[in-house]
């Protein structure tokens, strides 16, 4: 890859000589709405952001006069630089933006402007004030007006329910070309953002919060452009491929990041949130198991549906219990977190099948079956967060009486 570079310092330069925030507008061949959407967005911030900024061009390899317009806007205009590429990739233009910017905070929109202005502050405050670590625009967050066609809708909100299903991930669009990231987040994640594609976006996000970053949604406004350059199957299909690989790379245990002085300390104590978590993951668990057993019961008889129904729910529980009640990544201590919650497992199992054969001896049905089995794994559930947080999910050096 070779770039050329127009580069030219910040209008409004801060005291350590560098600006606050800098917005890079990636480009393919949009000579004709380039002038003016960089005018309009360059004075916008003129007016309007308290901090010091630069707008980055980054052309990915036009074949238009794409490039002319933007060596024209950075000679024109101090706080514009333009960098040139000459290979295709959202993503690509973003890693090198990014990765060689002296901001503070880094950023990006569509030259489209699709998203409105007035969004700008609300993405890169949290972050310039270090409340966030990222901060992305969300079409499908409350509060906000969304125009466009039905097919694109329905396409959006059907990708980012996979994620939530897949991942758990707690963000609501993974797509909206608005978004922003601390600098010193930005280097670390980066280097392990493997897309250089449209799934940029969301690999960045997906490494963001399965290593404990806050991420920061802002509701925005937003016009869908008629003129969009991105082909909508082919992207589908390469964002599909994408979420398959980071699934098997989270899954491997892999994808935890040394984020250093970035990382955010866990709180000393919030029981609260725990059990309340529990509670929820256990009440699915239940359902489910319960949906089982009455399923497999008269084809299997009732002690190894039970079996059956709980063993199914096993693996889906403590890797929910890790994952949303601990807030537990990556693959360390992995290995004594299942084991732990497959001893659990086998507790219950052993007391849920002795409360199934009382009440079958005592004569009950179907309704006194199900009553006991609910009891006993209500039971079980008590015994199972206690020995969970004071145990298993607990550090080593913890349960030692080290680590102050």
């Amino acid at each position: 890859m070779s770039t050329s570079v127009v580069p030219r310092p910040s209008g409004r330069p801060s005291a350590a000589g560098r600006p606050t925030v800098e917005i890079v507008i990636p480009v393919f061949n949009e000579e004709g709405v380039l002038h003016d959407s960089v005018t309009r967005l360059h004075d916008y911030l003129r007016a309007t952001l308290p901090f010091t900024w630069r707008i980055t061009i980054v052309d990915n390899a036009s074949t238009d006069g794409t490039w002319r317009v933007a060596e024209i806007l950075a000679a024109l205009h101090p706080e514009v630089r333009a960098l040139h590429l000459d290979r295709k990739g959202r993503g690509l233009a973003l890693r090198s933006a990014w990765s060689t910017s002296d901001a503070e905070v880094v950023a990006y929109m569509d030259v489209d402007l699709s998203t409105g202005l007035d969004a700008v502050l609300p993405l890169v405050a949290p972050l310039v004030s270090g409340h966030s670590d990222v901060a992305i625009g969300s079409r499908l967050a409350r509060g906000a007006s969304v125009a466009r066609g039905p097919k694109r809708e329905a396409i959006s909100r059907t990708y980012n329910l996979i994620l939530r299903a897949v991942f758990g991930v707690r963000f609501h669009d993974a797509q909206c070309g608005f978004k922003a990231i601390r600098a010193d987040v930005a280097a670390r994640l980066l280097p392990e953002i493997a897309d250089d594609g449209w799934f940029f976006d969301t690999e960045l996000l997906l490494l963001a919060e399965h290593n404990g970053l806050r991420i920061h949604e802002v509701p925005v406004d937003w016009i869908d452009d008629p003129d969009s350059r991105v082909h909508v199957r082919q992207t589908a299909v390469d964002d599909l491929k994408g979420v398959w690989r980071v699934f098997r790379r989270f899954a491997g245990g892999r994808g935890a990041i040394d984020m250093g002085a970035s990382e955010r300390p866990p709180l000393r104590d919030d029981m609260g949130r725990q059990l309340v978590t529990f509670a929820a993951v256990g009440a699915v668990s239940t359902a489910v198991s319960l949906a089982l057993y009455l399923l497999l019961r008269g084809a299997v008889g009732a002690v190894a549906a039970n079996a059956l129904a709980l063993t199914a729910t096993m693996l889906g529980n403590i890797w929910a219990n890790r994952r949303f009640t601990f807030s537990t990544r990556g693959r360390g201590d992995r290995r004594r977190h299942y084991l732990g919650g497959a001893g659990v497992y086998v507790g219950g199992l052993a007391l849920s099948t002795a409360a199934l054969v009382a009440a079958r001896a005592l004569g009950g049905g179907v309704a006194i079956e199900a009553a006991a089995l609910a009891a006993s794994w209500s039971l079980t559930s008590v015994a199972r967060f206690a020995f969970l947080r004071g145990w298993v999910f607990t550090r080593p050096t913890a349960r030692a009486g080290g680590g102050g």
